[in-house]
């Protein structure tokens, strides 16, 4: 399908999560899947500067294997990471020229905006950095990637026309999930007239893993189907899509992808229903109700991080993964300077102020007790 003049398969190789032997990137694995993908016909690699060894690997791996004009390169800019100047931030886009050796990037995203990110951008006027990389002709295509609520994420695409794309946290789980909102996120872009990249469509690998009873909903339609097809076949199916990046960590994994992306047309309406009744199951486990609105944080005289707290728990109930649960509760609490769930004195504002009637010290209690003990 063409996109921006591009012609692109509903597939991306997503490089966030690429095979390790030894602890460092399998770069000889990494040339097989590479191969496979190619093979498919597919051409579209996702990569960042801050993704530890990728650009270096997929300069191994694919830069110096094929011809530059037979794929698409994709990698990003994180103004936010360690960066106290603009000339900090620019100089990421030189160290992801060097380590790819591309010579110029077909899409180029200024990275994970959203919450306290977003102004890095601002302060550091990337924006008309990152135009200007596309007049010289370093970048053929400009957009971001994004992280927060549809309403910030309307600030943006308002105040940034320019902008050709936007890479959104997209998949049938987090569909309603009111701490994620990605059903409304896509919708937003959809609005402004923006093509989506999606990421996360197995959120994860989440979704490879699925409560039981949804697995058994999946399994019955088609035995021979892996969860995670499923999911990536919802977020293919969606109208205005670039691609749906699939971060493949096995020359396995690549292969199931591939054997039912290869030539997808989009969905059934029986294939529908059944992730309809997929996601109604999911609604049927017993979460806390919170939406991240942080009337709670703005009264909690302990500073605990409440929503990021319930997040992290709800990744627990949902699919059974205390480490994965963990790294949530690390990145929503640790990573924004707030408390841990029990660092709770009980006073009780936080009830009060909370919109949901959450039982607030009742749950993180159980925070407490299942990710901090």
């Amino acid at each position: 399908m063409s996109y921006l003049g591009e012609e692109i398969g509903k597939l991306g190789f997503g490089l966030m999560r690429l095979p390790q032997k030894d602890g460092a990137i399998d770069v000889e694995q990494t040339k097989e899947m590479v191969d496979l993908f190619m093979g498919a016909g597919f051409t579209y690699f996702d990569t960042a500067w801050a993704y530890a060894g990728s650009e270096d690997a997929i300069r191994q791996a694919l830069v110096e294997r094929y011809p530059r004009e037979s794929y698409q390169l994709a990698t990003k800019n994180a103004a936010w990471i360690d960066c106290k100047t603009r000339e900090d931030a620019i100089a990421q886009f030189d160290v992801s020229l060097k380590q790819t050796g591309a010579g110029y990037f077909d899409f180029y995203l200024l990275h994970n905006l959203g919450e306290g990110r977003s102004h890095y951008f601002d302060d550091f006027d990337m924006w008309n950095w990152i135009q200007e990389k596309k007049r010289e002709g370093s970048v053929k295509h400009i957009g971001f990637s994004f992280h927060s609520t549809p309403e910030e994420l309307e600030e943006i695409l308002k105040a940034h026309p320019e902008m050709e794309f936007v890479q959104l946290q997209v998949n049938y789980g987090d569909w309603e999930n009111p701490a994620v909102q990605s059903g409304r996120c896509y919708e937003m872009a959809r609005k402004y007239g923006k093509p989506v990249i999606i990421m996360e469509p197995v959120k994860g690998g989440m979704l490879a893993t699925p409560p039981e009873s949804v697995e058994k909903i999946l399994r019955a339609a088609e035995p021979e189907s892996s969860a995670a097809s499923w999911a990536i076949r919802f977020a293919a199916d969606l109208e205005g899509i670039i691609t749906v990046l699939s971060g493949m960590s096995s020359v396995e994994q690549m292969k199931d992808n591939l054997s039912y992306m290869k030539g997808f047309t989009g969905l059934t309406e029986a294939q529908r229903e059944v992730l309809e009744q997929a996601r109604e199951e999911l609604r049927k486990i017993p979460l806390i109700p919170c939406t991240s609105c942080n009337y709670c944080a703005k009264v909690c005289p302990m500073n605990i991080g409440i929503s990021g707290s319930f997040t992290a728990m709800n990744y627990l109930t949902l699919y059974r993964d205390k480490g994965r649960a963990k790294s949530q509760e690390e990145w929503l609490v640790d990573r924004h300077g707030l408390k841990h769930a029990d660092a709770c004195i009980k006073c009780g504002r936080c009830e009060e102020a909370c919109p949901q009637h959450i039982a607030v010290r009742e749950n993180l209690e159980r925070v407490s007790e299942a990710l901090l003990r």
